[in-house]
C-alpha cells in the first residue's frame, strides 16, 4: 500500500502547492462515491468534507451527528455520517490502494477541500512529508 514520493499539488495557479492524496468517499448504504483529492491536514483533529458532497452520497445532511466544530474561519456546525474511504493509487490510476470502513466524516459547511485528519485517518499511517522537495509519502506501520 505504500505510496511513496507523491508529488504535491497545485490546485489553481497562484496557490501553493499542497499534500494531497486521491481518495474515494463512499457511503455503503447507497453505493454512492464521489473521487476527489484530500488535504493531508496534520491540523486537523477529524476528516471533513464539504457539506454540499452530503447529496451526492445520498446523504440527508441534518440527519447526521450534529457537533459544533471550532475551525480558523470561526465556530460551525458539523454533520458526521459514516463512509468509507478508499486511498487511490498515483493519480487515481492504479485503483484503490487502502481501504478506511466505517469511517465517520464530519460535512461541513463553507468547506471547499476535502481534509485528511489525524484522528479517524492519518493516526493509521505513517506519513513523511517532504516540503522542500514538494513530496509526501505515507505507508501502514
Amino acid at each position: 500500500m505504500p505510496i511513496s514520493d507523491y508529488p504535491f499539488t497545485i490546485m489553481a495557479p497562484g496557490h501553493p502547492a499542497r499534500p494531497m492524496l486521491p481518495v474515494r468517499i463512499f457511503n455503503p448504504a447507497t453505493g454512492k462515491f464521489v473521487n476527489s483529492l484530500g488535504l493531508i491536514d496534520t491540523g486537523a483533529d477529524e476528516c471533513a468534507i464539504p457539506a454540499q458532497y452530503a447529496n451526492i452520497l445520498g446523504h440527508n445532511l441534518s440527519s447526521g451527528a450534529v457537533k459544533q466544530i471550532n475551525t480558523g474561519n470561526g465556530a460551525t456546525n458539523a454533520y458526521a455520517h459514516t463512509t468509507r474511504i478508499d486511498i487511490l493509487g498515483l493519480n487515481g490510476s492504479m485503483g484503490v490502494v487502502h481501504t478506511i470502513n466505517d469511517t465517520p466524516i464530519d460535512f461541513m459547511p463553507n468547506l471547499g477541500v476535502i481534509l485528511l485528519g489525524a484522528n479517524n485517518f492519518l493516526s493509521r499511517f505513517i506519513l513523511t512529508i517532504d516540503y522542500p522537495s514538494q513530496k509526501f509519502s505515507i505507508k501502514l506501520p
